[in-house]
């Protein structure tokens, strides 16, 4: 097994347990504020479509209308 490099190394000074936790969470919290972001899929919801409500466009030209209304007649 092999031993890992520490992450962090305070080189001057005597730093307590809380203090190195507080620079830890601002490095962190600094990391994090820069980190890029996946881009969501721009979504529309449902409710805001307005062609869900339209229905489709009716037959034109002789006997349209018997093809609009009675399916399968021609």
């Amino acid at each position: 097994m092999s031993t890992r490099e520490p992450y962090l190394e305070i080189i001057r000074g005597d730093a307590t347990p809380e203090e190195t936790a507080a620079l830890l969470a601002a490095l962190l919290a600094r990391a994090s504020a820069h980190a890029p972001r996946e881009a969501r899929p721009a979504t529309r919801g449902n409710w805001r479509y307005a062609g869900r409500v339209m229905r489709p466009a009716l037959p034109h030209g002789p006997g349209a209308w018997r093809s609009a209304f009675l399916p399968g007649a021609r």
